[in-house]
């Protein structure tokens, strides 16, 4: 078990009108890749600039790891579409789920690619669109949730400084097994 702060979290509000800021990562995912970053940095000291995703079943179940002296003390996991969500939580609850961190997008293929947008007429999702999207995205500036003013400024005033027991009692929370219901309502994937 490790904690993260709920810093990784936080959005931003002190940008001026028109501007567009964007959190860590190639694409409109999650955090996974901020808070991969983040962790490393943290819990193990180390500056991890660049993450590597691995595709494990398909593309839409992918891990990411950090290594340290040749053991691995990181393993987080992005699952995209319900197909992969069913199948980590089987998972889980036969326990061979060894991810510090799940990443879970209801969409194949993540954010820009959900129901929402653009799609050809037959239904399918515009690759080029997408493309075009993903380009787009990651033409944005990168701004990191630690380099803001107002977290800066909440940390020190309200929160008491950044290691403080306030911090520890409100930001931060672990995450430990939970012993496995008997009750009938339980959901069966």
């Amino acid at each position: 078990n490790f904690d993260l702060p709920f810093c990784c979290f936080l959005r931003f509000d002190d940008l001026k009108e028109g501007d567009v800021v964007r959190h860590d990562g190639k694409r409109s995912d999650g955090y996974l890749e901020h808070i991969f970053k983040h962790a490393a940095k943290e819990l193990f000291g180390m500056d991890v600039k660049e993450i590597t995703y691995k595709a494990l079943k398909n593309k839409d179940f992918q891990e990411v790891t950090l290594e340290k002296d040749g053991e691995t003390v990181l393993r987080f996991a992005a699952a995209y579409g319900f197909r992969n969500i069913q199948n980590m939580v089987l998972k889980l609850k036969k326990g061979k789920f060894l991810y510090h961190f799940v990443e879970v997008l209801a969409c194949p293929g993540g954010c820009l690619n959900g129901k929402g947008q653009a799609q050809t007429e037959d239904g399918k999702p515009d690759r080029a669109l997408l493309a075009q999207m993903e380009e787009v995205y990651t033409a944005i500036p990168v701004r990191l949730p630690e380099t803001n003013q107002h977290i800066q400024k909440m940390y020190q005033h309200w929160l008491e400084g950044m290691d403080s027991k306030k911090v520890q009692d409100t930001l931060h929370t672990t995450y430990s097994a939970v012993n496995q219901s008997t009750s009938s309502l339980d959901i069966k994937w």
